[in-house]
């Protein structure tokens, strides 16, 4: 059960290159701008596109880290539970 929590923990805490987790988000930030992106459109009507798809996909990674804490603190609650129950 500790050894189990230890490598959650690892995984969640893996320090990745840190040019690769901001080129992720970039890249899906830049792909989705492209494709909402058509024609002509003044530098403004672009950076304000860029501003909302951004925040858009902040509010979706804060939301999944959110269903992900949910999720281990059920799980923590369960066997906590359990414990109980012995």
């Amino acid at each position: 059960e500790i050894e189990l929590r230890k490598k959650k923990i690892e995984e969640d805490l893996k320090i990745d290159n840190i040019e690769n987790k901001f080129a992720t988000h970039y890249d899906a930030v830049e792909q989705q701008l492209k494709s909402s992106t058509i024609g002509l459109v003044t530098l403004d009507e672009m950076k304000a596109k860029q501003e909302h798809i951004v925040r858009e996909r902040e509010k979706k990674l804060a939301q999944k880290k959110a269903e992900k804490e949910k999720e281990r603190q059920k799980e923590i609650e369960a066997k906590q539970a359990q414990k109980n129950k012995q």
